[in-house]
């Protein structure tokens, strides 16, 4: 595979049992790669090591005063040189084709097995480490590979440079080859100390990743109840517990480092003392001693790619253990792909949980719980987070379809979805049926206001389509993310559409709006939205509670307002107090009011019902901070006990 190549038209299906196996596995998939740097490494090496062989022989032609042999000499090591030159180039084409090469296929397979897993990926492996894998450690796997091409040659080097000494001077020639061994496995008792100090570094490195990555992402919650300061504390300590961990394995590798050069000259002494009795008792001329001497100070570098090798394993092996962990995990229900995508559609029926979602109606699920929403929202687009009974379209199982198909027919937008950075024409670039344009998912969504803002911002877009957005949209506000995020699921039309809250970081008027809008657009069509809001729960044809993961009611907004105390608690916020006196006889509402929403994804609510800040927090924070304290703090766990009671 040359560079120009990639990526691979399949990268293949990787043994992810361990690290080291996942390692073979890659090397075994560049076998003419690796051939071909062991090829111009031995070129390399052999023409490096017979340098000493040519300085001998001039030496010798020299006492000689033999002009025929000096010449002969000269010539070869001019051959030698260009050979080493040469085949240090290629070498080093070889090795780095084999470096880019390998990393680009373990990219390739994360990319596909994120692709594959979807959305349930995070929630199996912490973020921190994924980012982690997908960088530092895909650079240290390809390291390793493409190290063991030129440890191959260097290794093969040092037995034929031994096999010529005992032929060429067999006296010096055995303590060479008794040295050498000594030389090359002398480091071994200490590698197992220096990968255990390796490995703790790598597991530091990787939890402060993801302490940071935790953090960043609830950095406007953690704002709102004054727990940066603390949160920043909590990464410098770990920031210094990596300092400790890595200069404790560098404190070990400089050992090694140095037992490389202590023995090759104790070696060397070796061989100039012995070689000096011999020469004055007549047993050897003075170039076979100037040749010994000088291989033996040549083999100190392919010595060197010895301990090169062991540091490239000590280092990418978690970094394989890693890449292959997240690499095994599978999709609860795998597609296999055994049944025709033709001609999908007809109800969408959850047998878990009992949901279904008629044909051609916009139906309203609420949840008590936004994780049991997450869930059961993934669970109808055909990639659930636990193993169950398959989602059923039109009598079909998703988990029988191709998975792309199934993905094709359910699009689940989740409560924060991605924008990545382009124009608006790129970001409205995906699968599409076409019977749904730009323009009317855009109004349908709302985003008339979003338009504005983007073409006032960018002088130079005379179309908005044209105007930039930053990546994940940070220069827009979370309302104007959530509007553009649900105009993208509107203009793919899809035959299901399933949406997990999009409308919880915008203002009441803009939600009854785009309740209308996507009522309107998606006329004829089956939509599920997950939400908790009266405004969109008044104008769906059906609405459904679940709680405790069972369909427990269905009807329409009002209905279930006055016949469901449970669905009345999770739509109004009924507090205990407000439940007891609701049930001496209260009149409700029959246009599903409740208590005034306003903008949940700000702490405005607090301001204007004068509730303390905390209750300000949505729900959604509450989630996102969750995140934030996977390492248990006492002080913010009890403020996230605090906002979940009254979020």
């Amino acid at each position: 595979m040359r560079i120009q190549d990639l990526p691979y038209p399949d990268p293949g299906v990787p043994d992810a049992r361990s690290g080291p196996r996942f390692l073979w596995w890659l090397g075994r998939n560049q076998l003419g790669g690796q051939l071909t740097a062991m090829a111009w490494g031995l070129l390399h090496f052999v023409s490096v090591s017979a340098l000493p062989f040519c300085v001998g022989l001039a030496v010798q032609a020299v006492v000689e005063r033999s002009d025929a042999r000096l010449a002969l000499s000269g010539g070869l090591m001019a051959l030698c040189c260009a050979g080493s030159a040469l085949g240090d180039t290629f070498l080093h084409r070889a090795a780095v084709t084999n470096w880019i090469t390998a990393a680009a296929r373990v990219q390739q397979l994360l990319a596909r097995k994120a692709a594959h897993l979807g959305a349930a990926l995070t929630r199996r492996v912490a973020a921190g480490e994924v980012v982690a894998v997908s960088t530092g450690d895909v650079e240290k796997i390809g390291w390793f590979v493409e190290a063991a091409s030129r440890f191959t040659a260097a290794a093969v080097t040092l037995v034929l440079v031994c096999a010529g000494l005992l032929v060429y001077q067999p006296a010096l020639g055995v303590v060479v080859a008794l040295g050498l061994p000594v030389l090359a496995l002398a480091v071994l008792p200490l590698l197992p100390r220096a990968t255990r100090r390796a490995d703790l570094q790598r597991e530091k490195a990787g939890r402060a990743t993801e302490l940071a990555s935790d953090t960043v992402a609830g950095l406007r919650v953690l704002r709102g109840i004054g727990g940066e300061e603390l949160f920043l504390d909590r990464y410098r300590r770990a920031s210094q517990e990596v300092r400790h961990a890595a200069v404790r394995s560098a404190r070990m590798w400089s050992l090694i480092s140095a037992i490389q050069v202590l023995l090759p000259g104790l070696l060397l002494i070796a061989v100039v003392w012995h070689g000096v009795h011999l020469a004055r008792a007549g047993r050897i001329t003075v170039g076979e001693l100037v040749t010994v001497y000088s291989s033996v100070m040549v083999l100190s570098y392919p010595l060197r790619h010895f301990e090169e090798i062991a540091m490239a394993y000590s280092f990418s092996r978690p970094s394989a253990t890693r890449a292959a962990r997240v690499l095994s995990l599978e999709r609860a229900m795998d597609t296999t792909g055994t049944r025709a995508a033709d001609a999908l559609g007809g109800d969408l029926y959850d047998p878990g949980t009992g949901l279904l979602a008629p044909a051609g109606r916009l139906t309203a699920v609420v949840c008590g719980d936004p994780d049991t929403a997450g869930r059961l929202a993934e669970r109808l687009g055909g990639h659930p987070p636990e193993p169950g009974a398959s989602v059923l379209l039109g009598g079909v199982p998703l988990d029988e379809l191709p998975i792309d198909s199934a993905r094709a027919a359910v699009l689940v937008q989740d409560k924060e979805p991605v924008l990545l950075s382009g124009s608006l024409r790129d970001l409205f670039d995906v699968p599409r049926s076409g019977q749904v344009g730009a323009e009317e998912a855009l109004g349908a969504a709302q985003c008339g206001d979003v338009l504005e803002a983007l073409a006032q911002a960018s002088l130079g877009a005379e179309d908005p389509m044209d105007v930039r957005i930053t990546e994940r949209g940070r220069s827009l506000s979370g309302g104007q993310r959530q509007r553009l995020a649900l105009a993208r699921s509107l203009v793919t039309d899809p035959g299901v559409l399933v949406l997990d809250e999009p409308t919880s970081a915008v203002d009441s008027h803009t939600e009854a709006r785009i309740a209308e809008g996507v009522r309107s657009l998606r006329a004829g069509r089956t939509t599920v939205v997950f939400t908790s809001s009266p405004l969109v729960l008044d104008l769906a044809d059906r609405v459904v509670l679940v709680h405790d993961g069972a369909v427990t009611a269905v009807g329409t907004h009002r209905e279930l307002l006055h016949s469901e105390p449970r669905y009345r608690a999770v739509v109004t916020r009924e507090t205990d107090e407000e439940r007891a006196g609701s049930a001496a006889g209260p009149d409700i509402p029959g246009d599903g009011g409740g208590a005034p929403r306003g903008d949940r994804g700000t702490p405005h609510d607090a301001s204007r019902n004068g509730e303390d800040a905390l209750r300000g927090v949505s729900r959604k924070d509450a989630d996102v901070l969750r995140g934030v304290l996977r390492n248990d703090d006492g002080a913010l766990r009890g403020a996230l006990e605090e906002i979940e009671e009254t979020a």
